[in-house]
């Protein structure tokens, strides 16, 4: 008899373990990780663009509440420059930005596809004089209706450290710094400098990625995080700092260890 009640129990504890493991593993856990609770519908889209070969390109870590307009507004107001479109004397100006070392704020950036779409808006903040090194920003609109009513849109920041060849196609490119996550805070930051931002959340991106590769075969590393700014409206000044909107206790965790990682990777 104390055999088969010892065995019973075993059989308890491990089909209790069993039980634990699979509701952690297949239930909870996921359900942590993914937090689109701001903005449900983007639940399903990918999170990295795509060159005009179709090789991923760089990753999604940025994004905007608001219109067109209000996007060229705050913007505007946070000392970002609209990029002008690629064309003959467009390419002539940069090049000779860049050889001759002179000031281009417009120049243009190549363009990258999201769900087959060129981006529809690109802005650029310069770094020195020439259009060699420069802060730069994408974006496509995925939702014409997000919670709020209002249009959502995604980008991709990055920072242009220089101009050298791509490191899979052989083309001439701007080659970027790998911690995008930098540059997706600076933007951040000049926005809500700026009184653009209501507030501000974040949703899950690729996920933390630290040998990432882009479509030019540049490294990147980042914590996968999408940090999403609500615009004010009709570009009116917000005084007060905007509110940030908590993201989920595990994400935080995670960024916060991450972040470590990222000083250790910079230093």
């Amino acid at each position: 008899m104390g055999q088969i009640a010892s065995r019973r129990r075993w059989w308890l504890v491990l089909t209790g373990a069993l039980v634990g493991y699979l509701l952690l593993a297949y239930l909870i856990l996921p359900l942590l990780w993914r937090h689109y609770e701001h903005e449900p519908g983007l639940a399903s889209l990918p999170m990295v663009t795509r060159t005009a070969s179709g090789i991923p390109g760089d990753a999604l870590n940025v994004g905007f509440v608001g219109s067109k307009e209000d996007a060229l507004r705050a913007m505007h107001a946070a000392g970002w420059y609209p990029a002008d479109p690629i064309t003959l004397r467009t390419s002539i100006e940069i090049v000779g930005s860049v050889v001759l070392d002179r000031p281009y704020h417009e120049a243009p950036v190549s363009p990258l596809y999201y769900d087959g779409r060129k981006e529809q808006l690109a802005f650029e903040k310069p770094e020195g004089t020439s259009a060699d090194r420069r802060h730069h920003v994408r974006f496509w609109m995925v939702l014409d209706k997000g919670g709020s009513g209002r249009q959502v849109w995604l980008g991709s920041v990055t920072f242009d450290r220089g101009v050298g060849f791509s490191h899979d196609t052989g083309q001439v490119t701007h080659h970027i710094a790998p911690d995008i996550d930098a540059e997706r805070d600076m933007l951040m930051r000049d926005l809500s400098k700026a009184g653009m931002v209501q507030n501000v959340f974040q949703i899950s991106g690729v996920g933390p990625t630290l040998f990432g590769r882009n479509g030019e075969g540049d490294p990147y590393y980042t914590d996968g995080e999408i940090h999403i700014a609500t615009l004010v409206i009709d570009g009116v000044r917000r005084n007060e700092p905007p509110v940030t909107i908590p993201a989920p206790p595990l994400i935080a965790l995670k960024d916060q260890i991450w972040h470590g990682v990222g000083e250790t990777i910079a230093d």
